[in-house]
């Protein structure tokens, strides 16, 4: 008979339960699991709601860089940022760029839009009736509203967006959810008001709750046009001296060689014409108690360069689908809660501080990466500081 992961059907998360499921693990497999059950708070007090079959903890490095300057309207001064990643070199290139846009005055950080997306859709016999419903759902977008806010606080439905193809209408739903992350809050609150559209509209065959078209977990045009999350962008005007002096590269240089990878990118087919945002946004989900997966669309991201009239470097890069969230999820982790506590940006009020450090963390690898690739940097710090070595 296979063997079944044991489980405490009274209590669960118990430094005991995990014992038991480590145990079976050790009989199955014969490894030793001595690092696996370190980890220093009490199961009950924090797990139920972020994992199941707990067994142990992942030790991830966390590294500190900065400090950052950031010039934002939620984030406003000097911060240290934590990156959880075993990837050599990385903490030092974010840190470089740190100091680089330091120099430079700062990173100008601004929030431009905020929503988060459950996109049913919902089928009709024909593509007239399908469209007739869309006028319908505009009438009385008052109505849905007040439904699918019945299920929520914090929640709020700011519009409802449409898109017709076929005999379908897909709705998508958009909501702003304060400092959640809030994909769990929007699925409740649009299943809410489409049972109420399923129960006093008539004629449509069927709903499903999501049709794709919010593109969870999935880069997608439509994100990067509309956002899911928080759409971020960082900014910063480059003195030509500073740049030479702390990167040893000079503009035309830098720009020369982003008109390059511009066309490279093209070319490839990518969702974001930069150099490496995934990086720095995963290793700070990762410290921070974000949801990694998040990272699928949260490392789109649009890049633009030029050399200001004063022969000076303005970059920029615009992040369209950030999701982050300060209040929820795994924010409250011990390790994650100290993470995002050393930036201020832990508990209410703070998601959109904390948007701005990620968007302007990004920036300094950016430039990081990109001017250690023209100075021909790039091999020899991996093979002085990471796995090559």
């Amino acid at each position: 008979m296979t063997a079944k992961i044991p489980r405490n059907k009274e209590n669960d998360y118990t430094r005991e339960a995990a014992e038991a499921r480590r145990a079976l693990v050790r009989e199955q497999t014969r490894v030793d699991l001595n690092h696996l059950e370190s980890f220093s708070f009490e199961p009950a007090a924090v797990l139920p709601g972020n994992i199941e079959n707990f067994i142990g903890v992942a030790q991830i490095p966390i590294g500190l860089a900065g400090p950052l300057l950031v010039n934002g309207e939620y984030a406003k001064g000097e911060f240290f940022v934590p990156l959880a990643t075993t990837e050599g070199t990385l903490v030092a290139s974010y840190n470089r760029g740190m100091k680089l846009l330091r120099a430079a005055g700062g990173v100008t950080t601004t929030v431009v839009d905020d929503a988060m997306q459950r996109a049913p859709a919902f089928v009709f016999k024909s593509a007239r009736e399908a469209r007739d419903f869309g006028v319908w759902v505009k009438e009385n977008f008052a109505a849905i509203k007040a439904k699918a806010e019945t299920t929520t606080t914090t929640g709020k439905l700011r519009d409802i967006q449409q898109f017709p193809a076929a005999r379908f209408l897909y709705l998508r739903f958009n909501y702003t959810t304060g400092d959640a992350a809030g994909q769990n809050m929007v699925g409740k609150a649009t299943k809410s008001a489409c049972d109420w559209i399923m129960s006093v509209y008539p004629n449509i065959e069927r709903y499903q709750l999501e049709g794709s078209f919010a593109t969870d977990k999935k880069t997608s045009w439509v994100n990067t046009l509309h956002t899911r999350g928080k759409k971020v962008i960082a900014e910063a005007r480059i003195p030509a001296a500073v740049l030479k002096e702390i990167m040893r590269v000079n503009v035309e240089e830098i720009f020369r060689a982003r008109l390059t990878s511009q066309l490279g990118g093209y070319l490839s087919g990518v969702n974001n014409n930069g150099a490496h945002s995934a990086n720095g946004i995963t290793a700070m989900f990762i410290a921070c108690g974000q949801d990694a997966a998040n990272v699928a669309e949260s490392s789109a991201a649009a890049v633009y360069a030029e050399i200001t009239p004063h022969g000076d470097y303005y970059y920029s890069i615009t992040i369209p689908s950030l999701i982050v969230a300060t209040y929820g999820g795994g924010t409250g982790l011990p390790t994650q809660r100290e993470c995002l506590e050393m930036m201020d940006c832990y508990g209410a009020g703070r998601a959109k501080k904390f948007a701005e450090i990620v968007a302007a963390t990004v920036l300094c690898g950016e430039l990081s990466l990109g001017t250690a690739v023209i100075a021909d940097e790039w091999v020899s710090s991996h093979e002085q500081m990471g796995r090559n070595r």
